[in-house]
């Protein structure tokens, strides 16, 4: 049963999704998956004149607006929500031409989109480059005998975009003592001790820290003992 006394009026056209399938009064067609009021009375899209138009579900903001936009004709499709007591919408009636037209400019926009995202990747890459090149510059002043090849990696892996490690912190991307430190240590913490093994076999990670923390010094003394001049 279509709830004359709920449709809402909205703006423009309206067009019901019904409940319970109807006939059309006039031409007697249906049952009918759409309908227009016409003074009370059920009348489908061909006999509203609006048998032309395609329809076009919600959920694409901008393809809806813009349909709406290219359209001479349009109509807002609703349908009751018996739970809700209420209609709600459910789509719109638009020209096809328009809805091709719209979709073309959706299309357009998503294309210069892609060419922003990639521009701004690139610019990302060389910013990301520049201060992973930095980072490892820092890391050799302060730990002249790192390998370079081994600082530079140590200052990828630490500044890697969005992964909350130290090179993305504040302090990281100030160039801090500290924050370089900190990844130096990390770095030799899992690569030049047994640090992995002794988490992987149970040990605790404060007591595997504990154990492994003389083989870290020796080698951050060793790697900062190489640029101390002894002539």
């Amino acid at each position: 049963m279509v709830r004359l006394a709920t449709v809402p009026p909205g703006r423009g056209l309206l067009v019901i999704q019904p409940l319970r399938r109807k006939h059309c009064a006039a031409c007697r067609r249906g049952p009918m998956p759409l309908l227009v009021l016409e003074e009370g009375v059920p009348r489908c899209l061909d006999c509203a004149d609006l048998g032309h138009l395609v329809f076009l579900p919600r959920g694409d903001t901008a393809l809806t607006r813009r349909s709406r936009e290219e359209s001479t004709l349009s109509a807002v499709v609703v349908r009751y929500n018996r739970r809700k007591s209420r209609y709600e919408r459910q789509g719109v009636l638009v020209e096809e031409e328009a809805l091709a037209r719209a979709e073309e400019r959706c299309l357009a926009d998503a294309e210069a989109r892609r060419r922003r995202r990639a521009r701004d990747a690139r610019r990302r890459a060389v910013e990301d480059t520049r201060f992973a090149e930095a980072f490892a510059a820092r890391i050799l002043r302060l730990f002249p005998g790192c390998p370079a090849e081994r600082a530079r990696a140590i200052a990828v892996h630490a500044s890697v975009r969005g992964s909350g490690r130290v090179g993305r912190s504040a302090v990281g991307r100030a160039l801090t003592e500290g924050a370089v430190v900190s990844a130096v240590t990390a770095s030799v913490r899992h690569l030049d001790t047994p640090y992995d093994r002794l988490l992987m076999s149970g040990v605790p990670r404060h007591e595997a820290r504990r154990r492994i923390s003389a083989a870290v010094e020796t080698v951050l003394r060793g790697w900062r003992a190489a640029g101390i001049d002894v002539g």
